[in-house]
């Protein structure tokens, strides 16, 4: 993008703009003001020459590869300040994450939730198709407190395949294998700094859970890693030295698991517990940063955010409607259709039992409705053997089998992943029903993925806002069809169109009259 003084080649552009609207459109060039008018300042000229002008000053120039924290750069091997973001079950597919990457983004790959040997051939194809070179990318860790031993395979699979970025997410407390991962790849260099090898991505949505991640690890929990042989005594005396993450994406009201937090209170919530670790530990506050993710669709949410000084930003729900996407056509169809107000909140499958839920797409789906009966159901502690005929007739139909027949497809599978919990339930009629209710929701995300015509009613589609605001910005244009929809094409739209508000931005601060059309940008096809 920073070949060109107006980006690349874009189509549809003809006319002869006037100066202000040439110092918006073209960001990358400087702009020369003029305080010598009687309205006030005014653009007199647009481009490297100074103009024959005595009170002439320059505007500087704004790069999309300059929105952002240039440290996060220079920590990871991108070109923008901007994370394609994982989304579970191998939504963010291997192929998102490689052209991510090769538009100079920043990739993660949706790992959560798959089979290990799936994980392991997603990384292969990623390692294939950039070469050993090639770093910016990661794979995604999720808090799994259903699954023991889960959380320790994976990242087993990850350091044996070299992934050097992990984005941690949904966890509600600090575990020994996220310290393990980060105290493996510490090293001092010659300057006598602590350097990091392997790199992870606190995705949080509430300051308590941030701060054990912005703060060195318990000490306890270093020794209790070193006698175990995982860490040695030089990799524990490092870890006590710095945060367990450097990253912290602040998930503000995002698809999936989420607080539903407004991103501006959410942001300036974690700045204060930056501060507060650093103080409290003797950190480096600059080394801990935070970028910001949940409702980052338009290009004004974008700016708004690296305004704010957020170091990077993260976008989810909008790739996942991408033709690089995991998700069935069928479902990305229903994505391009939704509007700011399409979502609802559901039970979460991998924390049903506690109330946890995740934002889904409402409109095509009865999902999220579905769900919350369920979770009704199963915390007024009925049983299927409790419920009325008429519930009984509703679940039945809802699995799309007996109850019966589920629950020996549940308990197969429970047996083999967690024999204790399976052992309770075989007791338990209440704990049975959650069970079953687990496996719908998670079969409905898989039958989203795979686009089953039969079962898209129950569609469980991780969604936020965002998509609808996407679709609000991109309709009439060329994005507007589900089939331009390219992860290259939305992350250069968001960016170009950041920096261009950015400029319009700096404009008006210098006192110039900027209409409200040069706060808005229309996507286009980059070539």
């Amino acid at each position: 993008m920073s070949g060109d003084q107006n980006g690349p080649s874009q189509k549809g552009e003809h006319r002869v703009p006037d100066l202000l609207t040439r110092a918006v459109e073209s960001p990358r060039s400087i702009a020369w003001l003029s305080t010598g008018t009687a309205r006030g300042p005014s653009v007199v000229a647009v481009g490297d020459d100074r103009p024959n002008q005595p009170d002439a000053f320059s505007l500087p120039a704004v790069y999309p590869e300059w929105l952002g924290d240039r440290a996060f750069l220079a920590e990871h091997p991108a070109r923008f300040c901007y994370v394609v973001g994982e989304m579970a079950r191998g939504i963010a597919t291997p192929r998102m994450v490689v052209e991510a990457v090769r538009c100079g983004c920043l990739g993660f790959y949706g790992s959560a939730g798959l089979p290990l040997p799936e994980i392991k051939a997603g990384l292969d194809e990623i390692n294939r198709a950039l070469g050993p070179d090639q770093g910016a990318w990661g794979a995604n860790l999720i808090h799994s407190p259903q699954e023991p031993g889960q959380e320790a395979a994976v990242i087993d699979l990850f350091l044996a395949e070299g992934v050097r970025r992990v984005s941690a997410s949904a966890f509600m407390r600090l575990t020994p294998d996220v310290v393990r991962y980060t105290a493996l790849g510490l090293e001092r260099s010659l300057d006598g700094r602590i350097r990091r090898r392997n790199h992870v991505f606190a995705k949080v949505s509430r300051a308590e859970v941030a701060e054990p991640f912005m703060s060195p690890p318990p000490e306890k929990m270093l020794r209790d890693l070193v006698a175990s042989g995982r860490i040695s005594e030089a990799q524990a005396e490092l870890a006590s030295k710095v945060s367990v993450a450097a990253d912290i994406t602040a998930e503000a009201d995002s698809g999936g698991h989420t607080d539903n937090r407004p991103a501006f209170v959410l942001y300036s919530s974690l700045s204060a517990a930056r501060t507060r670790m650093a103080a409290k530990h003797g950190l480096d506050e600059s080394a801990i940063r935070i970028g910001l993710a949940g409702g980052i669709a338009t290009p004004a949410a974008v700016a708004a955010a690296f305004q704010m000084g957020a170091a990077y930003v993260l976008t989810g729900s909008v790739n996942q409607s991408a033709v690089e996407s995991g998700l069935s056509e069928a479902g990305r169809r229903l994505l391009a259709k939704a509007g700011p107000a399409d979502v609802a909140m559901a039970p979460a499958a991998d924390m049903f039992e506690q109330g946890v839920e995740v934002q889904v797409l409402k409109r095509g789906t009865l999902f999220a409705m579905r769900g919350k009966k369920l979770h009704a159901f199963y915390k007024a502690g009925a049983s299927y053997e409790t419920l009325g005929a008429v519930d009984q007739k509703w679940l039945d139909d809802v699995l799309g089998e007996p109850f019966d027949q589920a629950w020996k497809a549940t308990l197969s599978y429970i047996q083999r992943v967690n024999p204790a919990e399976a052992k309770r339930a075989e007791a338990d009629g209440n704990k049975r029903l959650a069970l079953v209710a687990r496996r719908y929701l998670f079969q409905g995300a898989q039958w989203a993925r795979e686009g089953d015509p039969a079962r898209t009613a129950d569609y469980q589609i991780w969604c936020g806002p965002a998509m609808g605001a996407f679709n609000e910005w991109v309709a009439g244009t060329p994005l507007e069809p589900a089939e331009n929809r390219t992860v290259r094409q939305i992350a250069l739209n968001l960016l170009e169109g950041a920096a261009r508000i950015t400029r319009s931005g700096q404009l008006r601060a210098m006192g110039l009259p900027v209409p409200p059309q040069h706060f808005s940008y229309t996507p286009r096809l980059f070539e």
